[in-house]
């Protein structure tokens, strides 16, 4: 008898739990959905910061280097900063290999100075020995930027 009477009720709420197990299923699947979205919004937009910061880290390289030029971009040591920017916004990256921020950390270390001058007439000035040094310093600089950029750019195309 309670048997009959269940499967009654079951008979005559069908539409209210089959409903209940759709909005379960939605609501479960929109949940997930919604993070997903919120993790992949927050890694481009870190990396989209990340190829913005190694741009204007280029662009110091190349200004102090080739250009002489320290009134748009700055001081040489300002590059620490960038450098420091990048390596905190690869933390919110998943998937990408810390060798590449650790070896931009190492060559900036290693070069930057040869890219300081007190006085855009002094890196005018400069003989071709501290122009060679500046000029590896910028090479080298340069080679790190771009590693970090296509791990980034790797990121970027993991996302779907």
């Amino acid at each position: 008898m309670a048997r009959r009477s269940l499967l009654e009720q079951v008979r005559r709420n069908a539409v209210a739990l089959i409903s209940l197990v759709v909005a379960i299923t939605s609501l479960t699947y929109n949940t997930w959905r919604n993070e997903h979205t919120e993790f992949n919004r927050n890694q481009r937009q870190s990396s989209f910061d990340i190829l913005a910061r190694l741009g204007e880290l280029q662009e110091l390289t190349f200004l102090n280097h080739y250009d002489c030029n320290f009134s748009i971009r700055g001081n040489v040591r300002s590059g620490w900063v960038l450098v420091q920017t990048i390596e905190d916004l690869t933390m919110v990256l998943q998937e990408f290999p810390a060798t590449s921020i650790d070896n931009l950390q190492g060559v900036w270390a290693a070069n930057w100075e040869a890219l300081h001058y007190e006085s855009a007439a002094a890196c005018q000035d400069r003989d071709d020995a501290r122009r060679a040094r500046g000029r590896e310093a910028a090479d080298a600089i340069t080679t790190a930027i771009d590693a970090v950029r296509r791990d980034v750019l790797a990121v970027l195309r993991s996302l779907d």
